[in-house]
């Protein structure tokens, strides 16, 4: 089904990263999914045909790079191939979660800024327009020679701990990397901040040190981008908790859990997990962990609809 808004038509192609939230999207839009092909070979190779008419039409590409990271991407840079030879008006990479974001500079020799690098590729297979939620650095945005609509889950999230009716709520950073995603949050809940003042070990081991900040007797919301390992949020919760607070909630954008993730964070003692549906989210949880998922369907829907029809994406977010 097409739905013409203006005088172009649109179409919204769903990948396998996250066919979930993809039909949500779809629904929200009250349209119904591109019709694709998605297909691999024998050798683990993608074949991909667009079975619709796109000729003059905006296409949208509903894809986030989470893990498998590498086939995710892949299949990105396909499908946008194929709607580019088949003369699609314009097309936009709608990806909630931008994988490789960690590898955004040199922290030290001989090693590649990734990011860059899947950026580029990127824009040389014919994507014209990115659309990102919370990206790991918000200076990604200029990795991209293509414009770039950041969107945030912060009033989603925000609204979703309004509902929780917390007695004593404060928000705390799990680094000093954070404070910024940390205060906006205690700005809107109009509550105070903490910090967690870490060292990275490895990839997925951290080792904590001082909580600066009041929070015995707290409602304690830690808040970052994403939870992967969960090394740095299970720290935090650790912390929190060893200082007296009196429930600990982990509040992130993209919830990968991978690895033992789901594990570290019951161990640490976590009250609850924040999450919203950037990515697909494990159904296998840990007996005891309390896991709850708002959705970015509308959020996206209204992005989409706003690029299509040529209007302002950052309205969504003034007030």
């Amino acid at each position: 089904m097409t739905v013409k808004w203006t005088g172009q038509m649109v179409r919204v192609f769903i990948g396998n990263a996250h066919p979930e939230l993809g039909r949500a999207v779809c629904r929200h839009m009250e349209i119904e999914p591109g019709r694709i092909d998605i297909l691999r070979f024998p050798d683990t190779e993608t074949k991909v045909r667009i079975l619709d008419d796109v000729r003059g039409i905006d296409a949208f590409i509903i894809q986030p790079t989470c893990p498998p990271a590498n086939e995710n991407t892949m299949e990105l840079l396909i499908i946008a191939d194929a709607l580019r030879r088949a003369s699609a008006r314009s097309i936009t990479a709608v990806m909630p979660y931008f994988g490789y974001a960690r590898q955004d500079r040199k922290h030290e020799g001989r090693v590649p800024i990734t990011a860059k690098l899947v950026a580029n590729i990127i824009a040389a297979s014919g994507v014209n327009r990115v659309l990102c939620l919370d990206l790991h650095a918000a200076q990604i945005q200029g990795f991209f020679d293509i414009p770039v609509d950041h969107l945030f889950a912060s009033p989603i999230l925000i609204e979703c701990l309004h509902e929780l009716n917390l007695e004593k709520p404060i928000l705390m950073s799990p680094d000093i990397g954070s404070i910024k995603m940390a205060d906006r949050y205690a700005k809107k809940m109009g509550c105070g901040i903490a910090v967690v003042e870490k060292r990275r070990i490895s990839d997925e081991s951290v080792e904590t040190g001082y909580v600066i900040g009041e929070i015995a007797d707290h409602d304690v919301v830690i808040v970052d981008d994403m939870v992967s390992s969960a090394g740095s949020m299970a720290a935090a919760v650790k912390a929190a908790r060893d200082y007296g607070a009196r429930t600990v909630r982990a509040v992130a954008t993209h919830g990968l859990f991978v690895g033992n993730a789901f594990e570290r964070l019951n161990q640490a003692g976590v009250t609850e997990v924040i999450v919203t549906d950037t990515v697909p989210t494990p159904t296998r949880l840990p007996p005891g962990l309390n896991l709850r998922v708002v959705s970015v369907a509308g959020l996206l829907a209204e992005a989409i609809s706003r690029i299509h029809r040529n209007k302002s994406v950052s309205l969504l977010f003034e007030n």
